[in-house]
């Protein structure tokens, strides 16, 4: 079951309570500010098409530039098509570490098991503290690992290509024997393999799958305050969990909702609860003493 409400975290889940905590917050203004400086509109992309076709007149005839004129016609004709930029801006705003202690605050006490929250490097050492404040266990840092998955746009240093993942736990004893867990996850920036498109600043559905496994228990309640697309609540629902959310922007909530009810998404969520339900006959034939 999916339970994705409209509104701020506060507000909407004031009264509710959750065994694991698995979310994409905000990152830091300098992440928002790298991101967004490297937007480029149709009409950015014409004029620098124009500035490459006017070195072809001057005589450049290389190989070098003829890619490059035909990839920014491609870019162009991708950006017309969508009535949208090449790279779309964040619709939401950077936190601060102010902010990241508050969330915390808020969120610690609700949760009964994992707290695990993404972030970059900026902000990694404040949930850290924050975490460490409520009382929780906090472990080093793990990291996505995404190759590819970022280029600076101005050309003036090297990619980011890891999240950091900030992992807490309860001091009580049911959490301190919850098992061996990865200290890290590697896989690209790749919603297109999982038949998705997630939201500017999504994760994608097979990580989020990984975490929800790793972090919670089957029949669980998953919460993400941030939801946005609702991309952690659909990895609770295809791994049996019950996802739980919050997200503040009506159309992203909407599209959320409306992504949740796709022919792609049900068919996904009927074909997991079905290989569940193998398995769970099989253990059954198992007990009974019948074919394994």
């Amino acid at each position: 079951m999916i339970d994705l409400r409209h509104g701020h975290y506060r507000d909407v889940l004031a009264d509710a309570t959750w065994d694991a905590l698995i979310c994409d917050p905000p990152y830091s203004e300098r992440t928002h500010a790298g991101h967004d400086g490297g937007v480029k509109t149709a009409a950015d992309l014409r004029d620098a098409l124009a500035r490459m076709e006017a070195k072809r007149a001057a005589g450049d005839v290389s190989a070098k530039l003829a890619r490059g004129i035909r990839d920014q016609r491609t870019s162009i004709a991708r950006a017309e098509r969508e009535q949208t930029t090449q790279r779309r801006p964040l619709s939401y705003a950077a936190w601060t570490p102010d902010d990241v202690h508050e969330f915390v605050a808020w969120a610690a006490p609700r949760t009964r098991g994992w707290m695990v929250c993404m972030t970059d490097n900026v902000l990694a050492p404040v949930y850290a503290e924050a975490m460490e404040a409520a009382g929780r266990y906090v472990f080093a840092p793990l990291v996505w690992y995404a190759p590819g998955s970022r280029v600076r746009m101005t050309g003036d240093g090297p990619a980011c290509w890891v999240c950091w993942i900030i992992v807490s736990r309860p001091r009580s004893q049911p959490y301190s024997t919850w098992g061996a867990l990865p200290g890290g996850y590697a896989g690209p920036q790749d919603h297109a393999r999982n038949g998705d498109k997630a939201h500017v600043g999504g994760k994608p559905l097979w990580l989020m799958r990984d975490l929800v496994r790793d972090y919670s228990r089957p029949g669980d309640v998953v919460c993400d305050p941030c939801a946005g697309w609702g991309t952690t609540l659909l990895a609770a629902e295809i791994e049996g969990r019950r996802g739980l959310g919050a997200e503040m922007d009506a159309e992203t909530h909407a599209t959320a909702l409306a992504r949740y009810q796709s022919p792609h998404v049900q068919q996904k969520i009927a074909a997991a609860e079905w290989l569940r339900g193998m398995d769970a006959g099989a253990g059954q034939a198992s007990l009974l003493g019948g074919e394994e």
